[in-house]
């Protein structure tokens, strides 16, 4: 049998195959324990940074929204959002798959939102150029609102 900690290092998808057939098989003894522990926390983190990565898009694309959307249909009059809006379905529909996905990042939600909040905040003062000043210091957007299709904040 080929030593599962060298086919780690020079055939992962071969590993992996093998892994999964010796925990089918209830062979425990044989895996490769280390390895194994390894990429089972790199799936969770993994996992983590997508819901935190996709949250980052949609509350920056929500606060633009909300706090520059006005000024710029009064500029152009063929700005219509159009474009953020899609951004903001996209990201609502890819995190609620994940969600399904993987039911226990729910446990981890305020967590990561409070993470993605500060991400999505410095992403929307850079791509509006208005003073951080402009936007709240903590997310003004609830969880369920967060989720809901059909919620799209005020333009102050």
């Amino acid at each position: 049998m080929t030593n599962l900690h060298e086919l780690y290092q020079n055939n992962y998808t071969a590993w992996s195959e093998k892994t999964a057939e010796l925990l089918r098989a209830g062979r425990f003894s044989e895996l490769d324990i280390e390895h194994l522990l390894e990429e089972l926390a790199s799936m969770g983190a993994s996992e983590h940074n997508e819901l935190e990565n996709r949250l980052t898009v949609l509350i920056a694309h929500l606060l633009k929204w909300q706090f520059q959307y006005q000024c710029l249909s009064d500029k152009w009059k063929e700005f219509d959002g159009r474009s953020w809006r899609s951004t903001i379905v996209e990201q609502r529909t890819r995190i609620a798959k994940r969600l399904r996905k993987s039911p226990g990042l729910k446990a981890k939600l305020s967590e990561i939102l409070s993470e993605a909040y500060e991400d999505g905040l410095e992403l929307a003062i850079k791509e509006t150029q208005l003073p951080a000043s402009t936007f709240p210091a903590e997310c003004p957007y609830t969880v369920e609102q967060l989720f809901d299709d059909d919620f799209y904040p005020s333009q102050d």
